[in-house]
């Protein structure tokens, strides 16, 4: 579950569209799959590769394929969640989620070696390489998709998540926060002194928007995002950006 909603307009801030939201956490890891009259079943890796094509890899063997198999339609109705978990340690360590719902379908035998790069470029893994072998590569055609994060709940329509493209400072979070441990400390300190003594701040995470902290109290926590100044293109101006916080306002 992740953290509750913001109180009051103190967090209310610019913030990337739901539709960039939900393409970005869907590139994330932790992915688990649904299928109508089946239940859970195993999937190896997911993404959404830069068309908009949702494809999953699964066990050859597995409950998706049998479904497949067995369908008379040739496809089945399914659901893939995906987790956007921190970076450290929180109460409620999952920031997002988003929930693809649609219908599984084969990837016809042609369109196996472009999908597979397509999946590459976006995802990259090594149980790519087992495709053909003892996995098989499905595509979930979307009917619905659904973004979960701070307490809220938000409904993105399926041909704005296809055109919408992830956050390049999300995707790069790791190596930022490595990078710029130090200036990120000193603004976490600026976030405490705003909050107060009795709530803890922790860092959240990063997005081209701004820099997210989660606030935990006792009675709670809520997250709130201390903007940049214009939302960034890409990495190159993350430092710059950072600085500029750092430099602004009362210290």
């Amino acid at each position: 579950m992740t953290a509750g909603p913001t109180p009051s307009s103190a967090a209310v801030d610019r913030q990337p569209p739901a539709a960039e939201r939900a393409r970005t956490v869907a590139l994330r890891s932790a992915a688990a799959l649904h299928v109508a009259g089946t239940g859970s079943c195993a999937v190896q890796a997911a993404t959404a590769t830069a068309d908009g094509d949702v494809l999953l890899v699964v066990p050859t063997g597995g409950g998706v394929t049998a479904a497949l198999h067995s369908s008379p339609l040739g496809d089945v109705p399914a659901r893939l969640t995906v987790a956007d978990r921190a970076p450290f340690p929180l109460r409620h360590p999952v920031r997002g989620l988003v929930q693809l719902s649609g219908w599984l379908t084969p990837v016809h035998e042609q369109d196996v070696p472009r999908l597979l790069l397509d999946f590459a470029d976006s995802s990259p893994a090594d149980v790519l390489f087992e495709v053909g072998l003892g996995a098989s590569l499905v595509r979930l055609d979307l009917a619905e998709v659904e973004l979960e994060e701070s307490g809220t709940r938000a409904d993105v329509d399926p041909d704005d998540f296809r055109s919408a493209r992830p956050d390049a400072v999300s995707a790069a979070e790791t190596e930022l926060l490595a990078a710029h441990r130090a200036p990120l400390g000193r603004l976490r300190e600026r976030v405490q002194h705003w909050a107060g003594r009795h709530d803890d701040v922790r860092l959240l995470g990063l997005d081209r928007f701004g820099v997210r902290f989660r606030v935990q109290g006792r009675d709670g926590c809520y997250d709130l995002r201390v903007p940049f100044a214009e939302s960034l293109a890409g990495v190159d101006g993350f430092a710059a950006a950072v600085d500029h916080l750092l430099t602004c306002g009362p210290a």
